[in-house]
């Protein structure tokens, strides 16, 4: 992907609604059908997990990483799920500082930096002085911290006006998961 012209955007997804990785991982594709080079690092979904957007992202051939151990409510170790956060930012900042991606998606960032694992002018100060110029960076999840959403170029709320869930509705394979 030539980089004439191009200015690499930070994007920040976050609120309370539904959609914040969905819109992360429709850009992906959008990227994706223009020739991008893509990396996918998930934050807080358990390595383990199968879910449909990494069952596409192996079809397609997109590079995805999950450093995560489930949701940190559901977490039997906390020290485990903050040293698992803290290697995928070191993850993080070996795939943006390589030059190796036209696009990086952090889903599930905000949290490290929201539960203090991560502090936030230490990631902000990194990625201004280490984040190539060109490269597209989409952080996703709940509670963005305002110095990150002031930092950021676009940021996009979120916010749940009506849910499934709330009439007694699972998540359900396809759209949730």
């Amino acid at each position: 992907m030539s980089s004439n012209n191009r200015k690499g955007l930070l994007i920040i997804n976050t609120g309370n609604g539904k959609g914040k990785s969905t819109a992360a991982f429709g850009t992906l594709l959008r990227a994706w059908g223009r020739g991008f080079r893509i990396c996918v690092i998930q934050f807080i979904k358990s390595e383990t997990g199968k879910w449909g957007e990494i069952k596409a992202a192996e079809k397609l051939g997109i590079e995805w990483h999950t450093s995560g151990d489930g949701f940190t409510s559901r977490s039997k170790d906390l020290d485990e799920t903050t040293a698992r956060a803290r290697q995928g930012w070191k993850l993080a900042q070996e795939k943006i500082v390589s030059a190796n991606y036209d696009l990086i998606v952090l889903d599930e960032f905000t949290y490290p930096l929201k539960y203090g694992w991560l502090d936030t002018t230490t990631v902000i100060d990194w990625l201004k002085a280490n984040r190539p110029s060109e490269l597209h960076l989409i952080i996703t999840g709940r509670s963005a911290p305002v110095d990150l959403m002031e930092y950021a170029d676009l940021v996009t709320e979120m916010n749940v006006i009506k849910h499934p869930y709330a009439q007694g509705v699972k998540g359900q394979p396809g759209i949730e998961f």
